[in-house]
């Protein structure tokens, strides 16, 4: 096979990567505000930009005020494993997995808190029957699969009489669609997903319905101190007002803010769909332009917008990982290769931070690297 010439032109930012994701345009260290570093996060200072930051997710997020919004360690994994293990067994329970971190959940409550839960599972890029979920259960799903390009197509499938409790998984998620807040009791994501902050720190978003589960539901096991949201037999309030559970980093808590605001800056949250909508279009003009490649979510109204991941005729786990090797190599694109755990191919992320000019250079880079690889 003849080789394609190098493209002239390579995306201005090749930083492609599902988590951490790229960060805001105009983004620099330079830019953060350092009052808070060196201090104490319990000191006013401390507090009052934890607080801040809270305040702007509501905002830009459009969460309601009947809803807490707390910043808890261990990113979304954090996050997620503190709602489970402080809510979960106080009713039956199905968990809804279709990519490896929504199965990883599954074990956790089967395996570790032994609740023989009912599990919906659906193979990568497809989703399971969300007609047929049984909400007189507490129900466990992530929103949009990051290692598999599956996502459930909105909220309208959940029920508004529901007898358990929603547990959203949104890392990849939030800040790219809207969230129906009135179905959702208990929400987590990351930073470091669609706002392009650092890692380690989670967010976990409660409405009235956990909450009323965490004041009179006490589980069988033993919580770890990372894990506890009461405190003295009532709700740890101290949680969402910025009083952390344990040390954040200021710095990233700087990180997040600046990044909240240039989320403002560019229309809030339906500017955000918008930029993240217009990336995953053009990516999708790629692959109609490529017989070689194909969306491992065949069915568009559940596939992702932001973590985008794509099959390759022909290829496998050693061909993905050299053709996205060419790519880094030529600063063309980074960490594009699929999840190790997901079919061989390209995972592409298509969230607000990334620019839609840089999406549109990279089909070129695409097409060389993959002839490239063949031949």
């Amino acid at each position: 096979m003849t080789k394609l010439p190098m493209p002239d032109v390579r995306p201005a930012r090749p930083q492609f990567s599902s988590g951490p994701c790229a960060k805001p345009p105009g983004w620099d260290v330079s830019k953060l505000s350092t009052e808070s570093l060196g201090r104490s996060h319990r000191a006013k200072i401390g507090k009052s930009r934890l607080q801040l930051a809270i305040d702007l997710m509501r905002e830009v997020l459009q969460v309601p005020d009947t809803h807490r919004i707390g910043i808890v360690p261990g990113s979304d994994t954090g996050a997620i494993e503190m709602a489970m293990w402080t809510m979960l067994g106080a009713r039956p329970v199905t968990m809804m997995a279709w990519e490896s971190f929504g199965e990883g959940w599954v074990t956790d409550v089967n395996k570790q808190l032994k609740l023989d839960a009912n599990v919906m599972n659906a193979p990568y890029g497809e989703i399971p029957d969300l007609s047929v979920v049984d909400f007189s259960h507490d129900v466990v799903f992530t929103w949009n699969g990051t290692t598999s390009g599956a996502r459930v197509p909105n909220g309208d499938w959940i029920s508004d009489d529901r007898e358990g409790l929603t547990f959203n998984d949104a890392t990849s998620a939030v800040f790219a669609y809207d969230m129906p807040w009135d179905k959702l009791d208990v929400t987590t994501f990351s930073w470091q997903k669609v706002l392009g902050g650092e890692g380690a720190h989670g967010v976990i978003i409660l409405g009235p319905r956990a909450v009323e589960r965490l004041e009179n539901y006490t589980p069988a096991w033993p919580l770890p101190k990372v894990f506890r949201l009461m405190s003295k037999g009532a709700l740890a309030e101290g949680i969402f007002k910025g009083e952390t559970i344990n040390t954040p980093s200021m710095l990233a808590v700087e990180d997040v803010i600046f990044a909240l605001e240039w989320a403002k800056s560019v229309g809030g949250l339906s500017g955000l769909m918008a930029r993240s909508n217009a990336n995953a279009a053009a990516l999708g003009k790629i692959v109609a332009d490529h017989d070689w490649l194909g969306h491992l979510a065949k069915d568009e109204a559940t596939r992702s917008t932001t973590s985008v991941c794509l099959t390759v005729e022909g290829a496998d786990a050693d061909f993905i990982k050299k053709m996205a090797g060419l790519l880094e190599a030529e600063n063309a694109a980074y960490d594009i290769a699929g999840y190790r755990d997901a079919p061989a191919g390209l995972r592409i992320w298509c969230g607000a931070t990334v620019d839609t000019a840089d999406v549109e250079a990279l089909g070129p880079w695409l097409d060389w690297a993959y002839h490239t690889t063949r031949s």
